[in-house]
């Protein structure tokens, strides 16, 4: 018999939930947010469902102890990036020890193991404290979901279950979104007296950048974080072929780590501008910083990470601390003053065409959860 915890991933995974903020017209979390909303009520959690904006609501879960205690929240994204080029995205499949689909390891099987953990405890009755089991939309692009969560609700510690190989992580990197335009003037293709390539100059911001990039990850790593870095994510740029562009715009992203920010990011491309400017007096390019979410680290002597070890290792998983590279939504709660810290099921294929998360560690993520529920509350 198939174990409870991997039925609900696969029907998590079945539900079309992509992000309309990533693909217009997309399914949004609507339809993933009853089905979850329902699934909370049957197993006897008290269940709270608000937009964070118009269609795309948060479900929260609440179970209460008996008495009074520390209070423990889960939390978890339901949306996921885009389908395109995959055969059967919304065909979940089990084969080989791996459940494979989109979301499959971002983050439905997360998501799974923490309602089944909830389930779990509320069987057997939660004795003291509260536990708070959050689905949240759009933290695959500006956590508008996580946002509205951390403005109504509170806990003493939280745990978000991203796909981390089953170990506890207690950092991340943050992210910063730039926008660069360089300017050109509108010509004749024939006539390159009266014209300026607005293309061409982004073609030297591009090679300034990629050289930041170099220079961010020499420099000596955070322990937790790694190196910063930075891409350009998407470009676009002129109107026709026999004519000069005006204009070229690129989007980009910068990886921020401990000591890094919004700012800092900007002033890095502010500098390469009037580098530029200096060297060609024709030279005109302007940045504006788009969006910014910082990095984050637990406090260093907080209980929750060491007491997530003890419950892994009672389930069966001997893990330890570690950081992770991508940035989530455990930097929106801890920002609100919930720490937190992250712990899910590994697998390969994040925002890929294949997705996969490994069957085991969806169980273990499960019962280590529900050990640590009965010690932390």
């Amino acid at each position: 018999m198939i174990d409870p915890v991997l039925t609900l991933a696969c029907d998590l995974v079945a539900i079309d939930s992509v992000n309309p903020s990533l693909v217009p017209g997309a399914a949004g979390e609507g339809a993933i947010a009853a089905m979850l909303a329902d699934h909370l009520r049957r197993i006897g959690l008290d269940v709270h469902v608000r937009e964070a904006a118009p269609g795309r609501p948060n479900v929260v879960g609440v179970l209460e102890g008996r008495v009074p205690g520390r209070s423990l929240m889960f939390c978890g994204h339901v949306d996921t990036v885009g389908v395109a080029g995959m055969a059967a995205p919304f065909e979940p499949r089990i084969r080989d020890g791996r459940l494979y689909g989109r979301g499959a390891q971002d983050m439905k099987a997360g998501v799974a193991a923490m309602v089944d953990a909830a389930r779990q405890v509320a069987d057997r009755g939660l004795d003291r404290g509260r536990l708070i089991v959050a689905a949240v939309v759009d933290e695959e692009f500006e956590s508008i979901g996580a946002d509205a969560l951390a403005s109504e609700w509170r806990a003493d510690g939280a745990v978000v279950t991203e796909p981390t190989d089953l170990q506890v992580a207690v950092g991340h990197k943050g992210f910063v979104w730039i926008d660069v335009d360089t300017i050109g003037r509108a010509a004749h293709g024939s006539r390159p007296g009266d014209g300026r390539d607005a293309i061409l100059r982004m073609g030297r911001v591009l090679q300034r950048l990629e050289a930041l990039d170099r220079e961010l990850q020499r420099r000596p790593p955070h322990p937790l974080m790694g190196a910063g870095s930075l891409h350009a994510s998407i470009i676009e740029g002129g109107r026709e072929l026999s004519s000069y562009p005006d204009r070229c715009q690129l989007r980009m992203e910068r990886r921020t780590i401990a000591g890094e920010s919004g700012g800092s990011a900007l002033d890095e491309v502010d500098a390469i501008l009037r580098a530029l400017r200096a060297e060609d007096p024709e030279f005109e390019a302007e940045a504006a910083l788009r969006f910014a979410r910082p990095p984050y680290e637990v406090p260093a002597d907080h209980p929750l990470p060491q007491a997530l070890v003890a419950a892994a290792a009672h389930a069966g998983c001997a893990t330890g601390t570690t950081g992770m590279s991508f940035w989530t939504d455990a930097a929106v709660l801890a920002n609100a003053g919930v720490p937190s810290v992250l712990f899910g099921p590994g697998g390969a294929g994040l925002h890929s065409l294949e997705e996969y998360v490994n069957v085991r560690d969806v169980i273990v993520c499960r019962d280590a959860l529900t050990s640590l529920v009965r010690t932390w509350c």
